[in-house]
């Protein structure tokens, strides 16, 4: 569920939907079943499942998110609260369907529940925050190095960095 860039947009209509704007509100189940089908799709296809699976997942899913929208902490970030209900659907689903419990080998178990870390979707929000405090130049040196793995050396030779950026850059970078 690739929704880390989609928080901002996703929060807002589910405050919106709070508030008692129905459009909104479901503006954020269609939203969310594209990202959840994905989600359910690419753990279900690890253990040999199916769409029908994955479709029947969404809409448990969706439906919780409907009945319980009311305890959801408006201070608090969208996106892992909607990932902790995901991924319990998922491991409801696991339990009640016992099959997978042959299907997939014990040291394999961990990875079908992998990406579920809603602390690395808080991580990129705050990177992505931070990255928007300073200039385009000086945000795209630092993914060259400190992301992307370049050495300074070859950042300062990327055509998007400004000769008098590379300096301050490589300054920074260094430290």
């Amino acid at each position: 569920m690739d929704i880390k860039s989609d928080e901002p947009a996703l929060r807002s209509l589910m405050l919106a939907g709070l508030e008692g704007d129905e459009a909104s509100h479901k503006a954020l189940l269609m939203k969310l079943s594209a990202h959840l089908r994905a989600y359910f799709k690419g753990r279900l296809v690890r253990i040999g499942r199916g769409p029908a699976d994955a479709e029947d997942l969404v809409q448990e899913t969706v439906i919780a998110l409907h009945t319980r929208r009311h305890t959801y902490d408006r201070s608090q970030l969208f996106t892992p609260w909607i990932y902790a209900i995901a991924r319990y659907r998922l491991i409801d689903y696991l339990r009640r369907t016992k099959k997978s419990d042959m299907d997939v080998p014990l040291e394999d178990a961990d990875e079908v529940l992998a990406d579920d870390d809603p602390e690395a979707v808080e991580s990129t929000l705050d990177l992505e925050t931070l990255m928007a405090q300073v200039s385009p130049r000086v945000s795209q040196a630092i993914r060259y190095v400190k992301l992307d793995g370049l050495s300074v050396a070859e950042a300062a030779y990327v055509p998007e960095i400004a000769k008098g950026l590379r300096v301050s850059a490589a300054k920074l970078l260094e430290e």
